[in-house]
């Protein structure tokens, strides 16, 4: 039975985990590849996060909430058979809205480019696309990456590593294709 929570520790949890909720859904949205799909790991992960937030002693909260929405993707993924389809209204809607400001041609050039990087970064492993996703566009250390993966910083290294030599060679392949 998990530990209750006080309004002292609710407002703990507001100021600490909170402010993670955009990391955590795109780390659950880059892991399943669907809105929807991230969503319901995002509550669930939210809802455990709460339920346990009495226990977390740590001073990291974001690398913590990571690790749940993580552990949750992984416990959906065994139920659900694997990820679900891939939605591309996401990418194309958060392209148009990144590139805002841009002129005709910049907006062109930067949509092209992002879903070359998207598709690629999609394409790769699992093992390899959740560190390269961490890394690259959540910003996190190589021991926040370990402490999330529960991995030593080395496999961290390598997955990396590996990670973006696919990741350069699926690009250099998908632009020979354009």
């Amino acid at each position: 039975m998990p530990p209750s929570t006080s309004p002292e520790s609710a407002r703990r949890f507001e100021a600490l985990v909170l402010p993670h909720l955009r990391s955590a859904y795109n780390v659950a949205r880059w892991l399943t590849h669907n809105d929807h799909d991230a969503e319901d790991i995002l509550q669930e992960a939210c809802l455990r996060a709460f339920r346990y937030f009495d226990s977390f002693r740590g001073t990291d909260a974001r690398t913590w909430l990571l690790s749940i929405v993580r552990n949750t993707f992984y416990t959906w993924r065994s139920q659900n058979g694997g990820p679900a389809a891939q939605s591309d209204a996401y990418d194309e809607a958060h392209e148009l809205e990144a590139a805002a400001d841009a002129g005709p041609e910049a907006m062109l050039a930067r949509g092209q480019r992002s879903q070359l990087v998207q598709k690629a970064l999609r394409s790769l492993n699992l093992e390899y696309r959740e560190v390269v996703v961490l890394r690259e566009l959540e910003d996190l250390s190589y021991r926040e990456i370990a402490d999330i993966l529960g991995v030593p910083i080395g496999t961290v290294m390598s997955r990396l590593s590996r990670g973006r030599r696919k990741l350069a060679e699926l690009l250099a392949a998908l632009g020979e294709e354009a």
